[in-house]
């Protein structure tokens, strides 16, 4: 048996996965491969075209070039990859620390529009852990970030909380709250299924300039006027801010490690997500970095997560 707990060091995924899909926003078909890789790596894009690598970008929020419509990275050459969300949320969500993923598009397959195809390829390989101990941005004053009527805040927190409040003038949304205390468990069972979502108003503006190409009612909740197109109605109980607070894990992965702390955030999305980082990150006295410490199993387990926002 083994004398520390689960959790406290870094991890990464068993063995290579291999996906097939369509982007989003192109139409084409993109072609993915999620490779193991060593400690303190992070999320790392490899970005192929015809077997040559074009770029290595690392998933951090100084690589970001655009949060319209979705989270895109990219690097001084002009190489960018887009729609990053929901693997990223698939793997921080499922507390994997370090993964080279290998794409040959300008854009991640959109899948189902959720992150539960890539929890099911992760959870068929599995997740190997690494001898390293996990490290951590630990939150240690609160950020705020305004936007309008928009804003999102990061304050300190023992664990990763998250508490997302959208707000939708349509009463086929409405407003919605949720907030959870993330885990893979949490995360597999309660958002990775939420899907995606658009106004079919908005469906002719995107085509002509060439963007939502490749959605459909297949990998996007359609909404109409007063209706939900699709016929077969939403997977979950509020499925749209799930969405929101899924994209939110995906953003938020941006900061490079595992946070401990609690993020809200009121009629969010990628480009508040992204600047409560950024605000956060380039503030030196609001954070540190900790590490997991490596605890024998005759403790409670509670106190891992205490040493480590105790910063020991």
């Amino acid at each position: 048996m083994s004398h520390r707990f689960i959790g406290s060091r870094q991890t990464t995924i068993a063995r290579e996965i291999e996906l097939t899909g369509t982007g989003v926003h192109s139409g084409a078909p993109v072609s993915l491969v999620l490779h193991p890789a060593e400690a303190d790596i992070g999320y790392r894009f490899i970005v192929t075209r015809r077997g040559r690598v074009l770029a290595d970008i690392a998933a951090h929020v100084d690589n970001v070039k655009n949060l319209t419509l979705c989270t895109v990275l990219g690097n001084d050459e002009g190489v960018t990859v887009g729609t990053v969300e929901h693997l990223l949320a698939a793997l921080r969500g499922l507390s994997i620390d370090n993964c080279y993923i290998e794409v040959d598009s300008k854009e991640m397959p959109i899948m189902d529009g959720s992150s539960a195809p890539f929890v099911e390829a992760i959870d068929e390989v599995g997740v190997k852990e690494l001898s390293e101990p996990r490290k951590f941005i630990k939150v240690v004053k609160p950020i705020r970030v305004e936007d309008g009527d928009c804003w999102g805040e990061i304050a300190p927190h023992s664990g990763f909380h998250l508490d997302i409040e959208i707000d939708f003038e349509t009463p086929l949304i409405g407003r919605q709250q949720l907030s959870h205390e993330l885990s893979p468990g949490i995360f597999r069972h309660e958002l990775s299924r939420a899907r995606t979502f658009g106004f079919m108003s908005d469906v002719e503006h995107l085509w002509k300039k060439g963007l939502a190409l490749g959605a459909n009612l297949s990998n996007t909740v359609v909404l109409g006027t007063d209706r939900i197109v699709n016929k077969e109605g939403l997977r979950l109980p509020n499925e749209f801010v799930r969405h929101k607070m899924l994209d939110a894990v995906g953003d938020l992965a941006l900061a490079g490690m595992p946070i401990l702390g609690a993020f809200r955030s009121c009629r969010g999305g990628h480009k508040l997500n992204a600047n409560v980082i950024k605000a956060l990150l380039g503030d030196t006295q609001a954070w540190a970095v900790v590490q997991a410490p490596r605890l024998r199993e005759q403790y409670a387990t509670g106190m891992v997560m205490q040493a480590v926002a105790a910063g020991e």
